[in-house]
């Protein structure tokens, strides 16, 4: 609000001022927590986000222990979740996805590790591709 200063009420547009300034910068800090929760959802699920068992359980297959690799594979699938949500991937294609992601899996330290890491990045990539393609966040716009 705009005020006319006055002598007497000086100090008075100074402290609302500062104090205006003070709450956008706690809006502004609150908006950038809220924009880090977000991106990083528990696995088990969150606003708007199906946990990481029903996204694996979608398509039939059955939930799995993916230990260390748990946190990615969840964001994969649910970049795939979020195309197949919007219409941009086909269920079909999106059960495909999930299930073939589950069937390649290769823990840490067992002979195919190396393919899966190769495999498993080929699959984020395409999966960040087809949410990109739905939404905007990841478009820049």
């Amino acid at each position: 609000m705009a005020r006319r200063a006055f002598p007497d009420d000086t100090c008075r547009i100074v402290v609302s001022t500062q104090g205006d300034v003070m709450r956008i910068w706690i809006i502004a800090g609150a908006l950038t927590a809220l924009a880090g929760c977000a991106a990083d959802l528990p696995l088990g699920g969150g606003w708007r986000a199906p946990s990481f068992d029903a996204l694996q359980t979608s398509c039939g297959g059955a939930a799995r222990d993916w230990g260390v690799d748990a946190r990615p594979a969840y964001s994969a699938l649910y970049d795939a979740y979020v195309a197949k949500r919007h219409g941009g991937v086909p269920d079909a294609r999106y059960c495909a996805f999930v299930n073939e992601l589950s069937a390649h899996y290769a823990a840490p330290g067992s002979p195919g590790r190396a393919a899966w890491v190769s495999y498993f990045n080929d699959a984020r990539a395409q999966a960040l591709s087809w949410r990109a393609a739905v939404d905007p966040t990841l478009r820049g716009g």
